[in-house]
């Protein structure tokens, strides 16, 4: 038995299905039927499926594929299913456990448009207890509190085929300061205070690496994130060799961190070497290395390890420079690490006895724009947010314990079992997380059937196109016909989604490779291969189907 990363208790199959009200298809009936014996193969295809030509020429090309001495050395799970009628085209190891990476993000994407609905808004305030006075004075905290929303930043949204950014990385921010002075604030007698105690606990999911918490795609999770939860830092030579180089940072509070520059410029054509060092929870960071001379500016992503606390810093260095007077000083209210049982309670103790007073508010664009976001570009904390969104949403409790335990019975409300996968955390960043190209496939399945299949297919990206395929398989049959999730980590690659062959065949496919160890080529390569080669060769008459 495997063992499970901790204890959890079940929300109960029933307390879910009244909160979504689920109709659960084809794909949950398929769990009734007996399983094999552990350890039974699978067929490769299913008997139909084995007398046609255009599988038995995917077949061998797959084959092909996955004969190269470095390839065959890694492990390979590959399902392929006609997408119109169910059938399995194609399948190795499709019951077999994988790491999945950023895959995981299929499985929370369609949590939460299901659970909060494609038009769901997010929304973020700045409060107090007190009103502000005719004479512009606050008496007592300017609360910024954060309600879940991934996207404040200044990214342009809605999404269109890249990230683009408009105006400064705090735009969000400085929104709610010009509102709030709008309405007459000139000084605030207390603080300023950065609430995220939306959610409690989970900062930094089970399996995540010490690695991964000094970049941007290891942010720590919180209700409050300004900007992903990143500080960009740019990296830019000196005037001449030997010469300190220079660094921004954006957004930036002074005095938050304190930073040491040990970088220096190095002669034309040298080798950059470019680190980035601290400590966990510090905030000293040291920028150490060499840039050459002739080099473009370099950018880095940084985590920001105390997002509720930058942003209040922030947002008091924005009314500050807007010429609101501050007397008190910038912090967070948290609740942190509690059990489930005690979560409830904290937050009643924690409300004040008169509601507060909004006094600013942004208001986001619909969830299905959020859903774009973090499955074009991969976004490892939109998809923590998510998960802890739909679950804080739906069960009023704010312990992650709880979204973990939501996103499971999800999960077996929609057919796929318990010992089907697990899952850690909601973006893939996990190595605990474990899933079968079966499961995955369930999940597309059971996702075609429902009324918002197209919003979610319309998040996926596409090959050839945008998102993290946007460069992969162009010049290709599959380039503008397959739509898919993407998944990197070390030793793992996977691609999972929806396609159209050549010939018209609607296809549900998960691709995995794990424990490969690639030097002449990227992996991501072979599953392209594959994935060329399925667009290529299967396919028979063209169905009367949805696409």
């Amino acid at each position: 038995m495997r063992r499970k990363p901790h204890s959890r208790s079940r929300l109960g199959a029933a307390l879910l299905v009244s909160i979504l009200g689920f109709c659960v298809g084809p794909a949950a009936d398929a769990q009734s039927q007996k399983k094999a014996a552990p350890g039974t193969p699978r067929a490769a295809t299913a008997p139909a499926a084995r007398k046609r030509g255009d599988v038995a020429a995917f077949r061998a090309s797959v084959n092909k594929i996955l004969a190269a001495p470095e390839v065959s050395r890694g492990y390979w799970g590959l399902l392929v299913e006609d997408a119109d009628t169910g059938e399995v085209l194609f399948a190795q190891n499709s019951d077999r456990y994988f790491t999945p990476a950023s895959n995981a993000k299929l499985f929370t994407i369609a949590l939460a448009t299901a659970t909060l609905g494609a038009d769901y808004k997010f929304h973020t305030t700045l409060e107090s207890n007190a009103p502000i006075g005719n004479d512009g004075t606050l008496g007592g905290d300017l609360v910024l509190v954060g309600r879940g929303d991934p996207d404040l930043s200044n990214r342009a949204i809605p999404y269109d085929k890249r990230t683009d950014r408009e105006g400064p990385p705090e735009k969000a921010l400085a929104d709610l300061a010009d509102a709030v002075v709008a309405r007459g604030l000139k000084q605030v007698s207390g603080n300023i205070v950065g609430d995220d105690s939306y959610f409690a606990g989970g900062r930094y999911p089970s399996g995540w690496s010490i690695d991964d918490m000094l970049w941007n795609y290891g942010a720590p999770v919180s209700a409050l994130e300004i900007n992903d939860g990143t500080l960009f830092v740019e990296i830019a030579p000196g005037p001449q060799p030997g010469t300190p180089a220079s660094y921004t940072i954006e957004p930036w509070v002074s005095g938050f961190y304190e930073i040491h520059n040990e970088l220096v410029t190095g002669a034309p054509g040298s080798k950059q070497e470019l680190t980035i060092e601290r400590d966990p929870g510090s905030k000293d960071i040291l920028l150490r290395g060499s840039i050459p001379a002739d080099a473009q500016q370099h950018s880095l992503g940084l985590a920001n390890t105390w997002p509720a606390e930058y942003a209040a810093a922030l947002l008091k260095q924005l009314l500050e420079a807007r010429g609101v007077k501050i007397y008190g000083k910038a912090e967070g209210r948290h609740i942190a690490g509690l059990p489930t049982e005690a979560t409830a309670l904290a937050a009643e103790a924690n409300a004040p006895a008169v509601p507060p007073t909004v006094l600013a508010e942004h208001v986001s664009l619909p969830l299905a724009e959020a859903v774009r976001v973090a499955a074009k570009v991969s976004q490892n904390l939109h998809a923590e947010m998510l998960l802890r969104d739909a679950a804080r949403e739906k069960t009023g409790d704010v312990s992650f314990d709880t979204a973990l335990q939501f996103a499971e019975q999800f999960r077996e409300g929609i057919g796929i079992a318990d010992d089907d996968m697990e899952l850690s955390d909601a973006c893939g960043l996990s190595r605990r997380d474990l899933v079968t190209p079966e499961a995955v496939a369930k999940l597309l399945r059971w996702v075609s059937q429902q009324a918002w299949s197209d919003i979610y297919r319309a998040s996926l990206p596409i090959a050839g196109e945008d998102g993290t395929l946007s460069d992969r398989m162009l010049n290709t049959p599959a380039a503008g016909h397959v739509w898919a999730k993407t998944g990197t980590l070390g030793h793992v690659d996977a691609v999972s989604g929806y396609a159209t062959s050549a010939r018209g065949e609607h296809l549900i496919f998960s691709f995995f490779g794990n424990n490969h160890m690639m030097k002449s080529k990227p992996a991501e390569d072979v599953l392209d291969a594959i994935t060329v080669a399925m667009v290529k060769d299967l396919g028979v008459a063209r169905r009367n189907a949805k696409k």
